[in-house]
């Protein structure tokens, strides 16, 4: 063992911030079009069914419309199998909801069904790293479903309300790639590029995780796009471009980078950056197997169960009317460590809070008729996906008024009453959920650091025995300096999160330092061998 790990292997708690948690970024830079296409997407099926006079079944309608909010990132190929995926996760979650409260009426039976699905949930959500907005939207319909009055004979023709609206979300979420087929690649590239010129401004070795993110989700992107058309194969080179500047600083052109940027974002044609290799590696990369996930997220597939559970439990204890409420809250606390899913805790908390004022400030609006009700719900969906990418709590603001407002559907509640009870399964939610994480501990965080270091230097030494080579198989070198560049991310990754974890071994901080730096001096190494060769970068 390296004299520079740490042999403690004393349980260590760490400090819970409160600092920056409720601190707003930056929007995302497609944050319009989940807004626009949820509007969409919920709309018509709501007017619909409001000239029908059955708003009543809006729930199972908007059930399939929510899908729309999901795979706005990926290519179009990518993002056709996702949607697909997310309709079916969805009708399947909505079935199961629906069946069970047509079979049982015990609450304590519906809320362990809806713990046991909100872990499925999440752990698939994972596990395909479908983003944003992950299980929570899943779950709040199966949860809700459980408690919805149903008959085995209504569960058909309710989930075929959910398939039809969820084939309308995959058609409106496929719609753009009529006008941009290649704009999510576009947008990964100059990411990267972006990213890249940061980086050769001010080359930190601390802020090169960032500009290796960037590129390696570019990479992602583009692996996952399909056919490789020139476009794509165009978009390839700039990724390199990218990645040659991160190796090599010194020698990087900024304003380059951000003017290609710059082009990638319009509509104009791809820039051509030099063809200095034929990115042979990508077509091995391409037939390489996926790295299994299944048990990194064991761990939180339990804490999600439990707290869920309890939560549940909890708030038919104090007597609340609807405990699928707190068991959501619970649900969408669970992130990769201790010190994530507190800061979540945080922000929902504060997000519920004054959307329950904003709801008490709306409710005599919604209360004029149907038509200003639908109104009202389609202007929070937009406004919660417009500002959930500043912070999380800042959309939650819109969520909780909506959320409030879709249980009216069904007929008119009494305001004082649902705040109340919105209110207080926030706060048990929060509570129970965040307990349950810190029962359910994750000792494993440490191992999983060891082995992502291994996994570092086993690519360096890799790359180290290509580049020693005399004539290295073609394509080889693009391969190897990919891989290490991947290994790297999932290492720094992995530290972050375990960093965030509570009750593990302390971390062999300055092995993965000196992992890091050489590896770096390895991918400099890469861009050399390619300038030997006769490529200027």
């Amino acid at each position: 063992m390296s004299s520079a790990t740490p042999h403690a292997d004393t349980p260590r708690v760490r400090r819970l911030p409160l600092a920056g948690v409720l601190r707003l970024g930056r929007p995302s830079d497609i944050w319009f079009k989940p807004a626009l296409s949820v509007v969409v997407a919920v709309a018509p099926p709501n007017l619909v069914l409001l000239a029908l006079g059955r708003l009543d079944l809006a729930m199972y309608t908007m059930a399939g419309s929510l899908c729309a909010l999901y795979a706005h990132n990926r290519p179009y190929a990518a993002r056709a199998r996702a949607l697909a995926w997310v309709v079916l996760g969805m009708v399947a979650g909505l079935g199961v909801g629906l069946v069970t409260a047509s079979l049982t009426g015990s609450a304590v039976v519906l809320v362990t069904v809806g713990a046991l699905v909100a872990a499925a949930q999440k752990t698939l959500c994972d596990a395909t790293r479908i983003g944003p907005p992950g299980h929570v939207v899943l779950t709040f319909i199966s949860s809700a479903s459980l408690f919805a009055p149903q008959t085995l004979a209504q569960v058909p023709g309710h989930l075929a309300l959910a398939l039809a609206t969820g084939v309308w979300a995959w058609l409106i979420g496929m719609a753009p790639g009529l006008l941009r087929p290649h704009g999510p690649e576009r947008r990964a590239t100059a990411r990267a590029l972006d990213a890249a010129a940061a980086y050769v401004e001010n080359p930190r070795s601390h802020a090169s995780g960032p500009a290796h993110a960037a590129v390696q989700a570019a990479w992602q992107t583009l692996l996952s796009a399909g056919a490789r058309s020139e476009t794509r194969h165009a978009l390839e080179r700039l990724v390199v471009r990218a990645e040659i500047a991160l190796a090599a600083p010194a020698d990087a052109d900024p304003d380059r980078l951000r003017a290609w940027s710059r082009a990638l974002r319009g509509t104009a044609p791809v820039p051509q950056a030099p063809d200095d290799d034929e990115l042979l590696g990508v077509e091995i990369e391409l037939a390489a197997p996926a790295h299994p996930v299944w048990r990194m997220l064991a761990p939180i597939a339990v804490r999600t169960a439990l707290g869920c559970a309890l939560a549940g439990y909890a708030s038919l204890a104090l007597g609340i009317g609807r405990p699928y409420w707190a068991l959501v809250t619970a649900a969408s606390l669970y992130q990769a460590n201790i010190t994530l899913t507190w800061s979540r805790a945080v922000q929902r908390v504060v997000g519920n809070l004054l959307g329950v004022l904003v709801f008490a400030a709306v409710v005599p609006l919604a209360h004029l008729g149907p038509v200003a009700l639908v109104l009202c719900c389609l202007a929070f969906n937009f406004g919660a996906e417009a500002l959930i990418a500043r912070n999380y709590w800042l959309g939650t603001v819109c969520v909780t008024p909506m959320a409030l407002l879709i249980t009216e559907f069904a007929g008119y509640q009494e305001p004082g009453r649902l705040i109340t009870e919105r209110v207080v399964d926030t706060f048990v939610g929060a509570l129970v959920g965040f307990v349950a994480a810190v029962a359910v501990t994750n000792r494993r965080a440490g191992d999983r650091v060891e082995l992502s270091l291994a996994a570092v230097e086993d690519a360096r030494d890799h790359t180290v025995r290509l580049l020693a080579e005399p004539h290295p198989v073609p394509g080889a070198v693009d391969l190897a300096r990919r891989t290490l560049a991947t290994a790297l991310v999932d290492l720094r990754a992995t530290v972050e999160a375990a960093s965030g974890e509570w009750w593990q071994r302390a971390l062999p901080q300055e092995r993965v330092v000196r992992a890091e730096q050489a590896a770096h001096r390895t991918l400099a190494a890469t861009i050399r061998h390619h300038r030997a060769e006769g490529v200027r970068p």
